[in-house]
């Protein structure tokens, strides 16, 4: 049985008071008056409902009175994180259904520039495992899909007697948090996406996505802005070889070929790189087609860029294990993204205190210990301070091919 180090202190404030001192006081005020959300406030007012919402993410809150009913319980402690009020149901539901999700949304990317701001290093983060020898920001664009409840079927129809949300994402691999994030229903193809998630890449940066997202006329364009991208080729695709390029002395590198698109019409780059490799994928090697607007690096390295997207895939797995994903507090469109939204503040938040902490277990376990103690005054980072000798980096543990049931750690 794991024992702590030392007993942590003792503190004026409970372990959520700690959690919501991180953003600013006047944030939420002010983004609430921008959005129009303060309009609809009445007696339930915007950062009573943003500190409810941290709270439902915290503990795991599966319905509105398990929610509501644990607030009101706990209305002392509550009432001293600047003044928030516990809800009635009626109240969080018309709220989220009402209050515009612009709100948090805004709130999201507030907080991480202010926390980037706090500690210029927390944002940076630093290349991992095969993308090491890469010294440009690294993205990766993916998407990942929420199932949601028959009650959604008239705004997020996915399939048939099926209902889901998606989010689409843009994620800087260096430090593991979002730089662009979309969330719209699951019926929209993934590639009318791409120009939007692809729109902030600069020039000399790396973007990776899945075929999902091939779009040829997007892919002409990041060549035009200097952008190298690295995806999987279409089965389907039709081209013409141009030349091959010298063997590899890599025994799983098959191909390697400067092609064009057979169909000369076709809006597409002018020269794209066609690698064919073996890829080690649940312990079985799988051949996989690779194609890239960079004829200069290594078939090797483009193989392993493309692996370093699964990153993208451990991320969405850890905030759907950890965060409330699962089960959602009301079910119109602009609640679920309210929901959305507050899972990736939150997040964001423990992720700044796991940088500050310099925690080095799991995301998992840093947020099994804090919803064990939302209400006790103990202070935090001494209370993280207490697990464990070592001190390092953020670890993310998740495997891409772990099995995982939505709602259950």
């Amino acid at each position: 049985m794991n024992q702590l180090k030392t007993a942590p202190a003792r503190s004026k404030f409970s372990i959520l008071q700690q959690i919501c001192n991180f953003i600013p006081q006047h944030l939420v005020s002010k983004i609430a008056r921008t959005t129009g959300a303060e309009d609809k406030s009445r007696t339930f007012k915007p950062w009573s409902h943003v500190v409810s919402l941290v709270y439902a993410q915290l503990t795991h809150s599966i319905g509105l009175n398990d929610l509501c009913d644990s607030l009101h319980l706990h209305s002392g402690p509550l009432g001293s994180i600047r003044g928030a009020t516990a809800p009635s149901r009626n109240g969080l539901s018309n709220a989220n259904r009402q209050r515009p999700a612009q709100m948090t949304e805004q709130l999201f990317w507030q907080m991480m520039k202010h926390l980037g701001q706090l500690s210029p290093g927390f944002g940076a983060g630093r290349s991992r495992g095969r993308a090491f020898r890469f010294k440009m920001p690294i993205h990766v664009v993916d998407t990942t899909v929420m199932e949601l409840v028959a009650n959604c079927m008239d705004w997020a129809k996915h399939r048939r007697r099926k209902a889901a949300a998606k989010t689409h994402m843009r994620l800087n691999l260096q430090s593991l948090l979002p730089n662009f994030v979309i969330i719209d229903t699951a019926g929209e193809h993934d590639n009318k996406r791409a120009r939007e998630l692809c729109a902030g890449v600069q020039s000399g940066e790396i973007v990776l996505f899945d075929k999902g997202y091939v779009d040829f006329a997007h892919l002409r364009d990041l060549d035009e802005r200097a952008v190298f991208w690295v995806t999987r080729a279409k089965d389907n695709m039709a081209y013409e070889v141009l030349r091959r390029m010298p063997r590899s002395k890599d025994q799983k590198i098959l191909e390697d070929k400067i092609i064009v698109l057979s169909n000369p019409n076709k809006p597409a780059p002018q020269l794209m790189r066609r690698i064919v490799a073996l890829v080690e994928v649940d312990g079985q090697e799988r051949e996989m087609v690779f194609l890239t607007n960079n004829l200069e690096w290594s078939p090797r390295s483009v193989a392993d860029l493309y692996r370093c997207r699964w990153q993208i895939e451990v991320f969405f797995k850890q905030i759907k294990q950890t965060l409330q994903l699962a089960d959602f507090l009301g079910h119109n469109a602009n609640a679920v993204r309210w929901q959305v939204w507050m899972a990736l503040l939150v997040y964001v938040l423990l992720r700044f205190l796991s940088y500050l902490s310099k925690w080095s277990h799991s995301f998992t376990r840093l947020f099994t210990i804090l919803r064990a103690v939302m209400w006790a005054k103990l202070d935090l980072p001494g209370l993280l301070d207490c697990y464990g000798t070592a001190k390092g980096s953020f670890r993310n543990l998740a495997r891409p091919d772990q099995a995982y049931f939505p709602g259950f750690l």
